[in-house]
């Protein structure tokens, strides 16, 4: 039986690759990649090592392609202008879509697409830009569906929503995908039970990905772990699900209550946690992350006596800073080796390049961040998954990547339509 030829752009280091090939090998489909592109070099070496196949580099570069069935793209989401008055959708010329459009128009018409991108892509320009990918993807032949689907879903303890977009040429398929964003936050999740008749999904979680003994070198500082037993009374359990962040309340532990920057008293901690929340308030005016307060405006939510006093050694400390006569926060979550840690009886944040690396969680007895093989998992690569031997570089990767297992279930569908009823499969001749 032929291969079934892809290609693989805005590759990265390979997710969609391995979702797409996972979903081929299910349904009995030979593959073969006769192209992939990816601008980082970094991500490059780790797409050659894993694949033995190293992607071109600058895709507006690129003005030759193959022939395939199937164009695979997680192409990034630019900002996208919509001067344009084109029967009604906005102009996104010299974005990197319209390149993919660009080699279709010029080369060859593959007969499926599917495309990867961020949930705000749903939303973005109040829905012009998935209008102008429709319109675009329509005009050329393609059907244009869309998902918008949690890894959660997905047997992976991510909370993690992004949308897929197919196409296939001249065809009007059917999927079975529903598009579902999950729950609202890591803590609300519950596995989805499909039908009356179905049994219920297992519910995966953080325990599941977890390494039972990882590197030292994951382990987070003796001063930290310290500032936080005390902060648990020694119950470390406690840390399960907190974030650590400055500039927000709810279930969150802050650099004063911990005394990283000096110890605060009791008047000091009221003061700074009142203060984080009510310089939210519209009455201060309308900066979504909060405005900067004087000291009558702090006195009309904090009456005490003391509070020049207070406010000064919140200043010396460095927890409060004083700009023009007002007061704001100096830390934000960046401040901390951890920003969040995850409860392993439930699923984890969505894994972002920018803090991907600062994962925590207590497990065996230990204070750590997440490994890299652990962030991995949650994205569902598999463990013989050749990660970037520089785990900076691996927990950006991984947070820039997709869920292999999501891609897997988008790709078995996509070609299920495709080639027709999965049963016939087999008999498959040409895609060509």
């Amino acid at each position: 039986m032929p291969k079934l030829k892809f290609i693989d752009l805005f590759c990265g280091i390979g997710g969609i690759r391995l979702g797409f090939e996972e979903a081929a090998k299910t349904l009995k489909i030979d593959t073969e990649c006769v192209l992939s592109g990816e601008i980082n070099s970094d991500a490059q070496k780790v797409y050659e090592t894993n694949f033995n196949h190293r992607p071109v580099g600058d895709i507006r570069q690129l003005h030759e392609m193959p022939a395939c069935d199937v164009l695979l793209a997680g192409f990034p989401c630019q900002t996208f202008s919509y001067a344009g008055k084109k029967e009604g959708f906005g102009e996104t010329r010299g974005t990197l879509f319209f390149e993919i459009m660009r080699l279709i128009d010029n080369n060859h018409k593959p007969k499926a697409l599917i495309f990867e991108n961020v949930r705000g892509l749903f939303s973005h320009d109040e829905g012009r830009t998935v209008a102008t990918i429709k319109h675009e993807m329509v005009k050329r032949g393609y059907s244009f569906d869309f998902f918008l689907l949690n890894s959660a879903n997905f047997q992976l303890p991510q909370n993690r929503v992004r949308i897929y977009i197919v196409g296939i040429l001249e065809a009007s398929p059917k999927f079975s995908l529903i598009s579902d964003v999950g729950p609202k936050d890591s803590h609300s999740y519950n596995p989805l039970q499909l039908s009356l008749f179905s049994q219920p999904k297992k519910n995966v979680t953080v325990a599941d990905i977890l390494e039972d003994n990882p590197d030292p070198k994951y382990d987070c500082s003796p001063q930290f772990v310290e500032v936080l037993k005390q902060y648990c009374n020694n119950d470390l359990t406690r840390l399960h699900g907190v974030r650590l962040i400055d500039y927000r309340g709810g279930k969150s532990v802050h650099s004063w209550e911990l005394g990283l920057r000096g110890s605060c008293t009791p008047a000091e901690i009221e003061l700074m946690n009142k203060f984080i929340l009510k310089r939210r308030n519209k009455e201060f005016g309308k900066h979504q992350d909060g405005k900067l307060l004087t000291k009558e405006q702090i006195a009309s939510f904090f009456e005490h006596p003391n509070l020049d006093i207070l406010l000064e050694s919140l200043v010396t400390k460095k927890y409060l800073s004083l700009v023009d006569g007002k007061y704001k926060p100096v830390s934000g979550n960046f401040s901390f080796e951890v920003y969040k840690f995850l409860d392993p009886a439930k699923i984890s944040v969505t894994l972002v390049a920018s803090d991907a690396n600062r994962l925590g969680i207590y497990h065996n007895n230990r204070v750590r961040r997440i490994t890299t093989r652990e962030a991995a998992r949650m994205q569902g690569f598999p463990d013989n998954f050749i990660l970037h031997p520089n785990d900076n570089k691996a927990y950006y990767q991984l947070g820039n990547s997709v869920s292999v297992n999501v891609v897997k279930a988008v790709a078995e569908d996509t070609l299920i339509n495709l080639i027709g009823d999965v049963d016939k499969v087999p008999l498959l001749v040409s895609l060509g």
